[in-house]
């Protein structure tokens, strides 16, 4: 890994390295987290996620320091006010990913820490990559791919099932946020979760692809129905190479037994919106060797 030494997220990584980390290397830096390969000893790599992005390093920068970095990245300087409440938000996502463990098709939490300026949580490093290959690489005429597609779709609504059982709503379902590991799907990233018990975050959102229309009024009393229309999204646009729109004109595209559950997902009332134990069934069902033959024969 080659990191310009003026490159913000380099001081971020000393600062890994300084909480007795190896950094492999650098996954993702964005404005509120840093996503890195780690290791300790001879232990396997795991991905580190820690509470330090891109805002708080231009604090920590002298004003010589500040006006380099700021031609690598764009980012906004934040008050201490303000990186208190994102450290606090940080350690909500900590929380929730405890309330987690253990949860089937859920990225699991594996150890957890904290130094004086930052927060960190590990996880497994999942190695199939996202989900954003198959909603590019998906063909109609590629039958084969398009049922993995689902059957990980379907693990990612086993998750999002275990998730709400433990009152949890993720509020976030979109390719980038289900991971691959020995071909089954995994939710991850709860960043943006909420407990079903308390209000959190803005009441106004959006909008996004994936977003369910209530976004729009009341995000921050979103229902597990909001998982449902997002994952929804993802399912429509695998099958159809589209975004849902216009009365969801290509999902003929669809199987024709995923279709209602599909529809249905996508109602823009949340109490319209099938449970996501239906939702689940209905891509399982669709990604079944039985499934394929049927469509096959017709």
């Amino acid at each position: 890994m080659h990191l310009h030494p003026l490159h913000p997220a380099a001081w971020v990584l000393d600062q890994v390295r300084g909480a007795g980390w190896h950094v492999h290397d650098l996954l993702a830096f964005t404005r509120a987290s840093t996503l890195v390969l780690a290791s300790r000893e001879d232990a396997s790599p795991v991905v580190l996620k820690a509470g330090f992005g891109s805002n708080h390093v231009l604090a920590e920068l002298d004003e010589d320091a500040r006006r380099a970095a700021y031609g690598f990245y764009w980012y906004a300087e934040m008050t201490d006010a303000e990186r208190a409440l994102t450290r606090e938000d940080f350690r909500h996502e900590i929380a929730i990913a405890r309330t987690a463990a253990g949860a089937d098709q859920v990225v699991p939490l594996l150890e957890e820490g904290s130094t004086d300026r930052f927060d960190w949580y590990t996880m497994p490093y999942c190695t199939g990559g996202n989900f954003r290959p198959f909603l590019a690489n998906t063909t109609a005429d590629d039958r084969d791919q398009a049922r993995a597609g689902l059957g990980i779709l379907a693990d990612v609504a086993d998750g999002l099932r275990a998730l709400h059982q433990r009152g949890i709503v993720h509020r976030d379902v979109y390719q980038e946020n289900i991971l691959i590991r020995d071909g089954r799907g995994l939710i991850t990233d709860l960043g943006a979760a909420r407990r079903t018990d308390t209000p959190r975050g803005p009441a106004a959102r959006g909008p996004e692809v994936h977003w369910p229309p209530e976004y729009a009024t009341s995000y921050d009393r979103a229902t597990p129905a909001a998982d449902a229309f997002s994952l929804a999204v993802l399912a429509y646009r695998l099958l159809c190479a589209d975004i849902p729109r216009h009365g969801h004109s290509r999902l003929h595209s669809a199987p024709a037994g995923l279709r209602p559950a599909i529809s249905a997902a996508l109602a823009p009332e949340p109490q319209d919106r099938p449970a996501m134990s239906e939702l689940c069934g209905a891509l399982r069902q669709a990604a079944s060797p039985a499934a394929a033959l049927t469509q096959r024969g017709r």
